[in-house]
């Protein structure tokens, strides 16, 4: 088994704490990003290079003398020249170079309850790259996470700045749908675990509560010591109102696969819960920042400049 593994987007989010757990077990990391510029919180523990999705010849070589690939790479949403059909392209190009290169396995991060026939753009693309994964020939590992926390998340902080923000917080439906947050260090331990066996496996990743949005909402307000107002407002409405916050933070606050999966309760699982971080404990450590500032996915993701 060689040392080295691959991390796509170790600058990131989730990939930075699967990079960090690596690291911290003894593995030499390289990581695959949009900004290889962007600033390395490791140092010389971690070397990066561009995707390159247009030059497999050079993938490759990034490739080459890997073990395993951990896979995060995706979008949020159709954004300028991304989009869901250009992801998916591109990871079955990165997915064929893990092969030719000799990768040993590849561990994938998807999301709960996906279908090829999802009538939802965000989840049936991630049920065809899990269908490209499979039909590849090697080993792998499908990790389906629930609702993914923790300091760098983009969803979970914009939720609780709209809770700091506004004194009315509008809950879209009757707000009884449910979730069970996972927190991402425990995601990045239960990726790291399955790349150790040989064979091939499709688990989700669940954190221990499970509570309604609407509990979600009160839970934060609570422990940011917050009087505000929750308004019932019908999922339309909600979508055309992130609209509006969305014009005015410059970015896309709230996509309508992602009310839609929300409300039809895909960020859940019936599975046996393997994260151990409940949301609720770490929120009330986490109060002081959480939400403080808006966090901006255009910015982070599509727009990013190294400075001058």
């Amino acid at each position: 088994m060689n040392n080295m593994d691959v991390v796509t987007g170790a600058f990131g989010y989730i990939g930075k704490y699967i990079a960090r757990e690596l690291i911290s077990s003894g593995k030499s990391v390289k990581t695959i990003t949009t900004h290889p510029d962007k600033p390395n919180p490791f140092g010389e523990s971690v070397v990066a290079f561009a995707y390159n999705f247009d030059d497999p010849d050079r993938l490759f070589e990034i490739l080459r003398g890997t073990d395993t690939l951990y896979n995060t790479y995706w979008v949020r949403f159709n954004y300028q020249a991304w989009s869901f059909d250009r992801a998916l392209a591109n990871t079955k190009i990165l997915f064929e170079c893990a092969k030719l290169a000799g990768v040993r396995k590849i561990v994938h991060i998807s999301v709960t309850n996906v279908s090829q026939d999802d009538e939802l753009p965000y989840y049936r693309g991630k049920a065809y790259q899990e269908k490209a994964l499979r039909e590849l020939g090697l080993p792998y590992s499908i990790i389906r996470p629930t609702l993914v926390f923790g300091v760098e998340d983009i969803l979970v902080n914009n939720i609780a700045w709209t809770v700091r923000t506004f004194p009315v917080v509008p809950i879209f439906g009757n707000g009884e749908y449910r979730v069970q947050p996972v927190f991402v260090e425990d995601l990045a331990k239960i990726a790291v675990e399955s790349a150790r066996g040989e064979g091939s496996m499709t688990l989700d990743a669940i954190g221990p509560e499970t509570i309604t949005y609407k509990e979600l909402i009160c839970l934060m307000a609570e422990i940011l010591d917050l009087n505000v107002r929750l308004v019932h407002i019908p999922p339309r409405l909600g979508i055309l109102l992130g609209k509006v916050i969305g014009a005015y933070v410059g970015d896309v606050l709230l996509t309508e696969d992602e009310l839609r999966g929300l409300m039809l309760n895909k960020l859940t699982s019936l599975g046996t819960p393997n994260g151990s971080t409940k949301f609720s404990d770490w929120m009330r450590l986490n109060r002081d920042i959480v939400g403080k500032t808006y966090t901006s996915e255009v910015e982070r993701h599509f727009h990013w400049k190294a400075p001058a």
